[in-house]
């Protein structure tokens, strides 16, 4: 059956089967992809309130939560709800990424080509939507699961609202309904990520283009119905906008302002959202200050992060998981930059009336991108592939349509025109797959990113962790030193670039790297423990001593913490402190051999023998064959005045270990006084 055969609908049904086929066959390796080590862990493996699956107490959670420095409650219980059906299996968490994204693609068909009435242009956006290379990073990456969710309802938005208009402009009694639909599902987008905060702003645009809803709502009667028997093209082909051709400005301010009252509680949820997501955010420390990034920095990167935003749509390579920021940029670059983003602006104000959808798409892209722009700087990056997931669809939109007046009236630019676009999108799956190939390992994805990239210092201290995950330690070292020597001022690197030099076994060099990364990062629990651990190893009690103190503020449950400070206090000649913190660390680990045994020779030494004794007996049933424990107890007993059970217990250290001398030498003197317990 040929094309001019089918229905329309048949003609839909059939776009959206190759849709979902090759949508899903390009991504389908993914399925065999594991985690991956950037925000995984935070957001999936290593969150217990993730992990348990889907609980009441979870889902209060995650109402509750800024985890992550980031506030999306239907994020996090789509997570829940993965763990629950998969537990941690990697395929179950990527397969539901990917039939939203499905999902995403063929909702985005079936919105436009019901909105402007066109399938083979409404096809072509959602074609480019779901194959674009720059569209991996959403879909592979688990813990960009509120990327395909907010979109999601993102077009269940869309979808709410064009019925909204279609029913308002007869003034149907179900209209209230698909603004309340559409109302619901904007603010389930928020609840799956705050970058749905422009949603808004696009539906003002709609109302312009196409839906036609400024003369609908903001002229007289009489004149929207000259405006609808305009003419549907320009003399020159192009299709034209009646509903502006005769509107005066009173006419466009007062339509303007009555959509604008009709959107205000979108915009009460939008400002909402924005004020949680700051205050989140920025509990959360991860709004960058302006001591770590200046404001001058941040605005001259703004016009060139759009123009390489632009430049990735069109022309999507060298793509990575991470572009580091750089702070200093050329005059050149950034007033190019500015003038191309003018000039393109200008064009489209320019021929607003003639092409109205370059306008609508060219601002959806701008506008979209505002929150990610960097006015708030979040994050190291200066752009990200996963930014560009809602954004581009703008710019698609301005292509298909485009193309179309291209060709219009000119029948033989059509052949070549859709060679081309076709050839574009077979070019752009080839890409995703390519792409789609980096993310099946972290060192696949690390490398990749290094190779595309330059001085990517955060990079580089991720590999030397995947690196030394994978048992490669020398060449972890190296990493570490490299994102060091790019970066002094990362706090994370030299903290690790420590660790690396504490486990080779050289604390003086450990604790030079510890310190800066203290410095840089005060408050931070683990960089504190750490550094006390390597002051410790070199003598420094005292410092060692405060160290731990300090650690045990910012984390008062840090078991390890409490361990180490215990030590030092018996170092230091504070046994009773030693006690107390022993205890805590029991308490908290009951099973850890190590803690009790520790307690036990705390309480030996404070010449408490009974509740020593005590103690040794836990850890013996603990670890039965310690040899340690059994001798410490035979000493408790001994100073309990129990020589028979002391001499079961030296005989039985001395079995575990025969060469245990002091075990050897106290059991002599017991039997030379006591000769009847040979």
């Amino acid at each position: 059956m040929t094309t001019a055969h089918l229905t329309r609908n048949q003609l839909r049904m059939a776009i959206c089967l190759v849709l979902l086929v090759a949508t899903a066959g390009v991504y389908w390796p993914m399925l065999q992809h594991g985690f991956i080590c950037f925000d995984d862990d935070a957001y999936v493996v290593g969150n217990q309130h993730v992990t348990r699956g889907l609980t009441w107490s979870g889902t209060i959670w995650a109402f509750q939560s800024g985890y992550a420095a980031n506030w999306h409650p239907l994020t996090w219980i789509s997570h829940m709800l993965d763990c629950q059906l998969y537990g941690l299996h990697p395929a179950g968490h990527h397969l539901t990424n990917l039939l939203l994204h499905v999902a995403n693609a063929l909702l985005l068909f079936l919105w436009l080509s019901r909105l402007t009435g066109t399938i083979w242009r409404s096809a072509f956006v959602a074609a480019l939507f779901a194959w674009h290379p720059t569209h991996v990073e959403s879909v592979a990456w688990a813990s960009e699961r509120k990327d395909v969710l907010c979109a999601f309802f993102w077009m269940l938005t869309l979808l709410a609202y064009t019925r909204f208009a279609e029913k308002s402009k007869t003034q149907s009694s179900n209209s209230k309904f698909y603004y309340g639909l559409s109302l619901l599902a904007f603010a389930c987008a928020l609840m799956s990520k705050p970058m749905a905060v422009t949603l808004p702003f696009v539906l003002l645009l709609l109302d312009y283009w196409p839906l036609g809803r400024i003369a609908a709502c903001g002229m007289r009667s009489a004149e929207f119905k000259m405006s609808r028997e305009a003419p549907d093209h320009n003399p020159d082909g192009s299709q034209a906008n009646p509903q502006f051709s005769t509107l005066n400005p009173q006419s466009f301010i007062r339509s303007g302002a009555c959509l604008i009252l009709e959107k205000l509680p979108f915009f009460a949820l939008a400002l909402a959202g924005s004020i949680v997501t700051f205050l989140v955010q920025r509990t959360g420390g991860a709004v960058l200050s302006t001591e770590t990034l200046p404001l001058s920095s941040r605005l001259e990167n703004i016009p060139l992060a759009y123009v390489r935003y632009l430049g990735k749509c069109v022309w999507p390579t060298h793509l990575a998981v991470l572009y580091p920021y750089h702070s200093h940029h050329s005059l050149l670059a950034i007033s190019g930059a500015i003038l191309m983003l003018a000039t393109v602006t200008g064009l489209c104000l320019w021929r607003v009336r003639r092409y109205p959808y370059a306008l609508v798409g060219w601002l959806w892209f701008l506008g979209i991108l505002v929150p990610t722009i960097g006015l708030v700087q979040v994050g190291s990056q200066s752009i990200a592939d996963r930014y560009l997931y809602l954004p581009s669809i703008g710019l698609f939109i301005l292509m298909a349509w485009g193309l179309n007046d291209f060709v219009h009236d000119h029948s033989h630019r059509r052949p070549a025109v859709a060679l081309a676009g076709a050839t574009a999108l077979a070019g752009f799956l080839v890409c995703t797959w390519i792409q789609l190939g980096y993310w099946q390992n972290n060192l696949a994805l690390l490398s990749h990113t290094i190779a595309v990239t330059t001085d990517n210092y955060t990079i580089y201290n991720s590999l030397g962790a995947a690196l030394e995950l994978a048992g490669q330690k020398d060449d972890a070292f190296l990493m570490y030193s490299k994102s060091v020597q790019i970066e002094p001022r990362f706090a994370e690197s030299q903290y690790n670039l420590g660790m690396a030099l504490l486990r080779r076994g050289w604390p003086e060099k450990a604790s030079e790297h510890l310190a800066a990364a203290v410095k840089l990062s005060p408050d931070t629990a683990k960089m504190r423990y750490s550094f006390g651990v390597a002051l410790a190893d070199t003598g420094h009690g005292e410092e060692a001593f405060a160290e731990f103190t300090e650690t045990l503020r910012l984390d008062p449950g840090y078991a390890d913490a409490h361990n180490r400070l215990a030590l030092a206090c018996l170092q230091l000649g504070k046994t009773n402190d030693a006690i107390v913190h022993f205890t805590e660390v029991f308490r908290r680990q009951p099973t850890n051999a190590e803690a009790c045994f520790n307690l036990g020779l705390a309480l030996l030494n404070n010449h408490q023998p009974a509740e020593a004794a005590g103690q040794f007996a836990k850890e013996l049933q603990l670890a039965p064959d310690e040899p340690k424990a059994h001798y410490r107890l035979a000493q408790a007993l001994l100073q309990q005045d129990r020589p028979a059970e002391a001499v079961q217990h030296f005989r039985e250290a001395l079995r575990l270990k025969p060469d245990f001398s002091e075990a050897q030498s106290e059991l002599d003197k017991i039997l030379a006084a006591h000769p009847e317990l040979r």
